[in-house]
């Protein structure tokens, strides 16, 4: 199938989780055999207009990101890359739905993928349009799909797709026993990682290794609530991780802690659950977490600093495990296929009703 993502921001102009969710998406379908074109501005040096990384065709609309140019030739760049389906990153949002129309001129479905509203790109009225009429809108939790509804999007056009992992390499990777307890997370305003902290505190007269994996701007003020609570140092700071070293972490972890206020998605949750943590999960209204762990015989929902404390004791009863099989779903080609499945019936819906 021919696929044009249309974005034209990308990892090289910025680093969010947006755009690393359709590059991931992009070169996965590349490496499945289908005809992949990544619609955006230059992010790649010299004058020549197309470049390819990864199997994915990366063709300039503009030579920077202006955002009003973008806009006037995305319509015919659209029309010479002739795909069968349009895959459209929400943000901004005035190029999704600039995608759109220009979907509906070229007799071609457009697959809207909705990872959050970046309230620094676009306007809530932009963000409606993003989701009036789409031929589909996908996202990557219940929590983002009942966002999208409250634009305006109609339940039967919104599809959850989860982020994926390489479950191999958590079947794969040794055992790295460290920690006991591990947090992970970008350290951002989000974070909430002080009631990871604090959990840990009511915990001083009992044995334990925790471990905070990330790092952000609220790192340092994290370092200084360590120390503030005299646990600074039974807590390791060890920074960003990439998968290879973190997943051997959580397979020798017993528990993952996840507290934090806003998750369209809570992928390092997801790694750990697979890793056989034990996931304990401090509801939040803006954080998707907890769907990971209703109805997880290996997960728990609280409320409080306290709870949290109280099920790090209570869950010591548990079996350690190093894999959990019951998310083998979550691997990254079973998300892919799921992608596809969804291309295959907009296009053969559009078919019919175009």
């Amino acid at each position: 199938m021919r696929v044009a993502f249309v974005s034209m921001f990308t990892t090289e102009h910025r680093d969010a989780p947006a755009f690393r969710r359709a590059r991931r998406i992009a070169e996965g379908l590349a490496a499945r055999g289908h005809d992949v074109t990544w619609l955006g501005a230059q992010w790649w040096e010299g004058e020549i207009d197309h470049f390819e990384q990864d199997g994915v065709d990366y063709r300039a609309v503009t030579e920077t990101t202006s955002a009003g140019s973008f806009r006037s030739k995305l319509p015919f760049a659209l029309r010479r890359a002739a795909p069968e389906v349009i895959h459209a990153v929400n943000v901004p949002p005035a190029h999704a739905a600039t995608a759109k129309t220009a979907g509906r001129l070229l007799r071609t479905p457009v697959v809207v993928d909705w990872w959050e509203r970046d309230p620094e790109i676009g306007s809530r009225n932009q963000y409606r349009k993003v989701v009036s009429k789409p031929d589909a809108v996908v996202t990557p939790s219940e929590t983002v799909r009942t966002g999208v509804r409250e634009y305006g999007a109609a339940a039967e056009d919104v599809t959850v797709i989860p982020e994926g992992i390489d479950f191999d390499l958590v079947r794969k990777s040794p055992v790295d026993d460290s920690f006991d307890i591990v947090y992970a997370r970008d350290l951002d305003g989000d974070a909430n990682v002080g009631t990871f902290l604090l959990a840990l505190a009511e915990l001083r007269d009992r044995d334990w290794r925790a471990a905070v994996v990330g790092d952000g701007p609220e790192r340092a003020a994290a370092e200084r609530t360590a120390r503030d609570l005299r646990i600074d140092d039974r807590v390791t700071f060890v920074g960003d991780l990439p998968p290879a070293e973190f997943v051997p972490v959580l397979k020798g972890t017993h528990v993952f802690a996840q507290t934090a206020t806003y998750e369209p998605f809570a992928t390092n949750l997801l790694w750990a659950l697979a890793c056989g943590c034990v996931g304990l999960v401090e509801y939040q209204a803006g954080s998707s977490a907890h769907e990971l762990v209703e109805g997880l015989d290996r997960g728990r929902l609280v409320t409080s600093p306290q709870e949290l404390a109280d099920e790090f004791v209570a869950c010591g009863s548990l079996e350690a495990r190093a894999v959990n099989e019951t998310f083998a779903g979550f691997d990254h080609d079973a998300v892919l296929g799921e992608y596809e499945t969804r291309y295959e019936a907009v296009v053969a819906e559009y078919g019919l009703f175009s």
